[in-house]
């Protein structure tokens, strides 16, 4: 699904003089280069404050509890989308509250998302699934309804932009009050192991944070507010260093194997392709409001584990992201859910299929892929 050693081949001077300088420092944490690698991102995102983390999921619950959310506090997020986003709510002793997302863009439904709120409602969490945006505009006008805390799920969705109905362009994570991302080695933006940052623009909540990450430390041996041990190893920040400045060619080589995708299955009956973000009609080389961390067809009418067999059989790696719903996940069965309130990511738990999407790719193995998908389809 994606090829790592390939990307690792183009940089691999500049990662390897950075890991052996860390060797001979020794400054294995919080380390010179994880400072330089705050900056560049904040540049980067045009953010006030990148507050680096071990992982994604560490980001989230680190947002969610420099918020100051408490236990029963309802949290409404995305029923189609990866466990660490709930996963972290639960944790923190806070209720989940899963809503439908819309049949086009996978992310969270608007309309669900209003009939969901309650009295004890404190915070939404939009996760700018595949690598396109939520409804941003409509998501902050409600939480500004409500007096809600908006905390960007952005960990499949780095380097993408967002065009608000003012016409102002803005990086995703950079909209709600908080966001936390995934440097998960697969990621648009990925290290040689785990990582995350949390993004915000309030200087208060920045502060908050940066304690929450080292032990709740703002001066050693002072333990100011209640953390957690969650920090970016500077090997780690090495090799996002050395990555960043290729993030904005990463994710046009995304485009460009996903416009060709979209070419080989076009007008497919049984072959539904992925939508586009800000009432885009198609990919084109200036619009970067779909970074494409998955390339997610819905397949129609056929077998889609039959196919997913059939790909497996040619050596080809595929994906179904994600086969079972989080309301049907055992660790957070809830008998407020009902089946008839999640239509949408029932049938695409049935329906989606996500193929190899990464910066390697090449014409020779998109036609592979695409010819192998037809084939069988048409059998």
């Amino acid at each position: 699904m994606v090829d790592l050693n390939g990307q690792y081949e183009a940089i691999k001077t500049e990662v390897n003089q950075g890991i052996q300088e860390v060797l001979e420092t020794t400054a294995f944490i919080n380390g010179p280069k994880v400072h330089e690698f705050q900056k560049a991102l904040e540049n980067y995102l045009d953010v006030k404050h990148v507050i680096p983390c071990a992982n994604g999921t560490d980001a989230l619950q680190i947002a969610m509890m420099g918020l100051g959310l408490k236990p029963g506090d309802e949290v409404i997020t995305a029923d189609f989308t990866f466990a660490a986003t709930v996963e972290v709510i639960a944790l923190l002793g806070l209720t989940p509250v899963l809503v439908d997302v819309d049949e086009d863009t996978f992310n969270i439904n608007v309309n669900g998302l209003i009939k969901a709120i309650t009295p004890k409602t404190k915070a939404i969490v939009p996760v700018h699934l595949f690598g396109m945006c939520a409804n941003m505009d409509a998501i902050m006008d409600i939480a500004n309804n409500h007096n809600l805390f908006v905390i960007e799920d952005n960990a499949q969705a780095i380097g993408a932009s967002y065009t608000t109905k003012s016409g102002q362009k803005k990086m995703a994570g950079t909209m709600g009050h908080v966001a936390a991302t995934s440097f998960f080695p697969s990621k648009n933006l990925g290290a040689y192991g785990d990582g995350g940052a949390i993004f915000t623009n309030d200087d208060d909540l920045a502060h908050t944070l940066r304690g929450i990450v080292n032990h709740g430390m703002y001066q050693r041996y002072h333990h100011d507010v209640v953390g957690v041990n969650s920090r970016l190893d500077t090997i780690q920040a090495v090799v996002l260093n050395a990555k960043l400045p290729y993030l904005d060619g990463y994710n046009a080589k995304r485009r460009a194997s996903a416009k060709a995708y979209n070419k080989a299955f076009a007008h497919h009956p049984n072959i539904e392709l992925p939508a586009m973000a800000n009432g885009c009609q198609s990919i084109c080389d200036q619009c970067d409001c779909h970074v494409f961390h998955q390339y997610t067809l819905k397949i129609k009418g056929i077998d889609r584990d039959a196919l997913v067999d059939h790909l497996q059989s040619q050596n080809i790696p595929c994906g179904v992201y994600y086969p079972i719903p989080l309301h049907r996940q055992k660790a957070y069965l809830d008998e407020r859910y009902l089946e008839s309130d999640f239509p949408v990511t029932n049938r695409l738990s049935d329906e989606v299929l996500s193929l190899p999407m990464h910066t390697e790719l090449d014409q020779e193995q998109i036609e592979f892929i695409s010819k192998t998908i037809l084939d069988f389809i048409d059998g």
